[in-house]
């Protein structure tokens, strides 16, 4: 069995009067991301992960922010597409643990829809997808509300 690791990081700015979007789950807040698409930090790492891991290069390789296809999109959009890139070359998911970084608000209570929503497309378990938060410790531009980080790893494997 050909097992693979990938790493993926996304960081987005936080502004007043944005949407924000984590999981795709929006969640009513004073301030949300700026980005090109919906912003969604957490599926962006899942999605540069699984590309890694499959080593089909980065998430602004295959949906760049400078093409008006992408604007305003979904990320459950990105990572649909992502899953069937990486369907179409032989590869299924193990699993996948992801970490955010923000200060406010808390998403204790969003956790299961965030995971209920990647496991959906991600087509697995959810004792498959792990979300976890924390907060930078009001430290640097996470800690000062000024953006959000996130963090995934996932574990693939080739099926053919």
């Amino acid at each position: 069995m050909n097992i693979r690791v990938g790493f993926g990081f996304d960081v987005h700015q936080l502004a007043p009067g944005r949407k924000l979007i984590l999981g795709g789950v929006e969640i009513s807040h004073e301030k949300g991301s700026v980005a090109h698409s919906d912003g969604d930090v957490l599926i962006h790492a899942v999605c540069d992960a699984l590309l890694g891991a499959a080593n089909l290069r980065d998430i602004g390789f295959h949906f760049p922010d400078t093409s008006g296809e992408f604007k305003d999109i979904s990320s459950m959009i990105l990572l649909e597409r992502t899953m069937l890139s990486l369907n179409q070359h032989g590869f299924k998911l193990g699993n996948v643990d992801i970490t955010l970084c923000l200060e406010r608000p808390r998403i204790k209570e969003y956790v299961p829809q965030m995971i209920e929503n990647l496991s959906r497309v991600l087509e697995t378990g959810i004792d498959r997808v792990s979300v976890k938060a924390t907060s930078n410790e009001k430290m640097g531009f996470v800690g000062k509300e000024k953006g959000m980080t996130a963090y995934a790893v996932a574990l693939i494997f080739k099926t053919a």
